[in-house]
């Protein structure tokens, strides 16, 4: 009887470490699995310190710039959560009543600091958004520069 006891014990231990070692196979591939679908779903995302990712960039931005034939052209852009902006311009020395609003929506370049507002017909909408602030860029996207 106590060698009947003892065999029972072995065939036991054995089925019991068959079992984990299989629970522990399994539980690996699964992880593995997991990790590539994670891997595969991320979307493209511009990494790092941006505007786009660490600025509180929404809000209304006030200012005036320059202008080839007028004193200068007061801005007002209001850029929203949901991607779209309000823009409002005023040609001063020009027209002093007349003021245009436009809006649609905006996106965001790959490197997450500049926005291109659509919808403006023949007028450069981007912008280079920073820290409270935001420069007008040229149709090239550079920084606006010169005695203008």
């Amino acid at each position: 009887m106590a060698l009947i006891t003892s065999i029972m014990k072995i065939v036991y231990s054995g089925l019991l470490l068959f079992v984990l070692i299989s629970l522990v196979s399994c539980q690996s591939k699964q992880e593995k699995k997991m990790e590539e679908v994670e891997i595969q779903e991320r979307p493209e995302v511009s990494l790092g310190d941006n505007s786009q990712v660490s600025l509180d960039w929404n809000g209304t931005y006030k200012g005036t710039i320059p202008c080839a034939n007028c004193e200068g052209i007061e801005t007002e852009l209001t850029l929203n959560l949901d991607g779209t902006y309000l823009l409002k311009t005023h040609y001063l020395g020009r027209n002093d009543d007349l003021e245009q609003e436009m809006s649609g929506p905006f996106q965001w370049q790959n490197n997450g600091s500049t926005i291109v507002l659509e919808n403006l017909e023949g007028m450069p909408g981007k912008y280079k958004v920073g820290e409270n602030r935001i420069w007008h860029l040229d149709m090239n996207g550079e920084v606006i520069t010169g005695d203008l």
